[in-house]
């Protein structure tokens, strides 16, 4: 039997704004409606009879054959669903397909203390859940380096960085307990934790099974949440087995509820549709369903409804297959794109192989053979400009650390070119990189 942390437990986690948060007038009482015999004068909902959409019609691929194409209508009780104001948390056919798959995924079960809430992307929710766990000023860990679109939400907070170091195995769970260990008495610490354990943005790097019972077990000894983001869990191609999510992993703890989990169907769907889910203990989803409430008052039913459709009648299995098949796709990205970092690359950069998502982070050999320099290269400068006037765009690392420190570090991202803009662009580095060398 699974032993949940109880609501109470979370108090101490939430921020003041979360504390302060009050369910919506109108939007608090809408379960009531479903009431029977219920007759209700509660909600400023527009009269569906007004609506000009009477169906709507999706094509797509087949999961199996991408040479089969098959067509979803949408009518009826959906449409009506998609098209009128729906529950801040989600459409209930949409969450209902969301415990299906973290079931199957995870093997998190529907009714164990946790519960789904659906955002605009998972951006959309990781920002909210920052700020109802995060006070301004706060100390939080994030790992190093981080996923730079989310420093902004620390950074609006004026958030203390505690940058933790990763690894091609994921965090270093040895420096994690070696800062925690040390921290003063005097100063409360960190309640969060914040990565992204598959394909990391922007490293690449995959967290192994071993490192993430590491940090699971440090987090239960020192009291932090970890918030996993893992937009890039179904881009996992390396030829181990995938190693268990940390969703997953928390089943082995004592109790569960330290992991709050974000998923996107961005790369795996489409990024237009916006669509992501947290998943996590009621007490947080409750608190970021009143923030949804008063910010956007829900993820749009009609994308919802669409991408609901889509999913259902496909099933698990034939999403799984789309998943794979996907994932592939990126695999052999990052093959061609490995291919010409040899070639051109060789010498001049190292680089660990990423095993999912769809970056390379390679760092740049700026001196020369025999330099006796042990200045810590930047690659910021050759990026911004050498390698930007030759017509070839990257990101310089140094947007990728809390601290912003210098790095010789570059970010590249596989995922859109054909071959042979991939073997230009890094043509154009290789000359910005032995030009800096003075070669």
């Amino acid at each position: 039997m699974v032993q949940n942390l109880p609501a109470e437990f979370y108090q101490d986690f939430l921020s003041a704004s979360a504390k302060a948060r009050k369910p919506s007038p109108i939007r608090g009482l809408y379960p009531l409606e479903l009431r029977p015999g219920m007759i209700s004068l509660l909600a400023g909902k527009p009269n569906a009879a007004t609506f000009p959409l009477t169906s709507v019609q999706i094509k797509a691929r087949s999961p199996t054959d991408p040479q089969k194409e098959f067509t979803t209508d949408i009518t009826g009780a959906a449409l009506a669903e998609g098209l009128q104001y729906g529950p801040t948390a989600g459409l209930p056919s949409m969450i209902e397909w969301i415990y299906g798959l973290q079931e199957r995924e995870h093997g998190r079960k529907k009714g164990e203390g946790w519960r789904v809430s659906v955002g605009a992307g998972s951006q959309d929710v990781l920002h909210k859940a920052i700020f109802a766990l995060v006070n301004p000023g706060d100390a939080v860990l994030v790992e190093s380096p981080v996923y730079a679109g989310i420093l902004p939400t620390f950074e609006s907070l004026n958030c203390e960085f505690v940058a933790v170091p990763t690894d091609s195995q994921g965090i270093n769970a040895a420096s994690l307990r070696s800062t925690l260990e040390a921290w003063s008495a005097s100063k409360a610490k960190p309640k969060i934790l914040y990565t992204v354990p598959y394909g990391g943005n922007p490293t690449g790097m995959t967290a192994s099974k071993e490192r993430r019972q590491e940090v699971l077990a440090l987090a239960r000894e020192h009291n932090f949440l970890i918030l996993e983001d893992d937009p890039y869990y179904y881009l996992y191609f390396g030829s181990a087995p995938r190693p268990p999510s940390y969703f997953s992993l928390e089943l082995e703890q004592p109790e569960v509820g330290r992991v709050i989990r974000f998923d996107s169907l961005s790369k795996i769907l489409s990024s237009g549709i916006r669509i992501g889910f947290m998943c996590g203990p009621d007490a947080l989803m409750t608190v970021v369903d009143m923030h949804t409430a008063v910010a956007n008052l829900q993820t749009s039913s009609l994308t919802q409804a669409i991408a609901h459709a889509l999913l259902e009648s496909w099933g698990y299995d034939n999403f799984k297959a789309h998943t794979l098949a996907v994932s592939e796709f990126y695999k052999g990205k990052r093959d061609v794109f490995e291919r010409f970092m040899k070639q051109y690359l060789d010498g001049l950069a190292e680089w660990d192989t990423p095993e999912a998502g769809m970056f390379f982070w390679f760092k740049l050999l700026l001196n020369a053979p025999g330099s006796e320099s042990a200045e810590e290269q930047d690659s910021e400068s050759l990026i911004r400009t050498k390698a930007l006037e030759k017509g070839v765009l990257a990101l310089p690392g140094t947007v990728f650390l809390p601290n912003g420190e210098k790095t010789a570090y570059v970010r590249a991202a596989f995922s859109l070119l054909d071959e042979a803009d991939v073997e230009e662009a890094i043509k154009r580095l290789r000359e910005a990189v032995l030009e800096a060398r003075g070669a």
